[in-house]
């Protein structure tokens, strides 16, 4: 599997499968295959509109802690959110994908060829690199 890389303020991060802390569902019911680690990697290398931001959270990174000593109340992550859709809870296409640029979500409804999306965000710890991604559906 390929990892994915990139820069923000000059410090390159690097997420593989090692350094991911979690991946989260947030819909008991439905259970997405055809999508994973691997498959998500290689979503974000094929992109050109990948762009993490900053971002702030109530909560430390699990895994470095970055900020408890100094007592911060809130804590510093990147994170980057793109849209996945399904058919019979099985992955279909993204938002950032090669063959969605000549489509959109309204045509792939109508044309029968999906009908759920979630949102797909990566977090990634400003200070040690662990990332988490969480993915929750959601009404386009």
């Amino acid at each position: 599997m390929d990892n994915y890389k990139f820069i923000f303020k000059d410090k390159e991060y690097n997420l593989s499968s090692e350094n991911c802390d979690f991946i989260f569902l947030d819909d008991e019911e439905n259970e997405i295959t055809g999508i994973d680690l691997g498959k998500i990697r290689r979503l974000l290398n094929e992109s050109n509109k990948v762009e993490f931001d900053l971002s702030y959270y109530k909560e430390p990174c699990m895994e470095c802690k970055n900020g408890i000593a100094e007592k911060l109340k809130h804590f510093r992550f990147l994170e980057y959110s793109f849209y996945i859709f399904t058919k019979n809870n099985e992955y279909v296409i993204s938002n950032i994908s090669k063959e969605f640029e000549h489509t959109n979500f309204t045509q792939l409804l109508r044309e029968g060829k999906v009908d759920n999306s979630y949102v797909l965000m990566i977090i990634v710890c400003e200070s040690c690199g662990t990332y988490s991604i969480e993915i929750e559906q959601c009404d386009m």
